[in-house]
């Protein structure tokens, strides 16, 4: 991907690395660590802001099922955190966006999608 995703009008919610930690019941320094290995991903939301995680990545206390495997299946394809939210965050007829399929259980699909896309 070329130009830069605004993920400022994508992304509804934005929450710092500490309050992520707090809402998973982790410390700071595991959060990341979960951004590092592709657990978690984090961006920069609007210029001059702290590298921020999609609050939509936690649901209940736990990452939202699916997310680290589809990171890694993004990462994989050349993707790099900024990409892959803007991706998550992007309707692609699934139908509705890929974090709400999985946070509604429905990951498969979105994982095939990803797959797909990364060959």
């Amino acid at each position: 991907m070329s130009e830069q995703p605004d993920l400022s009008v994508l992304v509804p919610e934005w929450i710092d690395w500490a309050e992520t930690a707090r809402l998973l019941g982790l410390s700071v320094s595991r959060v990341r660590t979960m951004i590092r290995e592709h657990e978690l991903a984090a961006a920069v939301p609007v210029p001059g802001a702290g590298q921020k995680v999609p609050a939509d990545f936690v649901q209940d206390g736990l990452v939202v099922k699916g997310l680290p495997g589809l990171l890694t299946v993004l990462h994989d394809g050349g993707y790099d955190d900024r990409e892959a939210i803007a991706w998550i965050f992007t309707d692609h007829d699934l139908p509705g966006r890929p974090i709400d399929a999985l946070r509604e259980n429905r990951g498969s699909e979105v994982k095939r999608r990803a797959q797909s896309m990364a060959f």
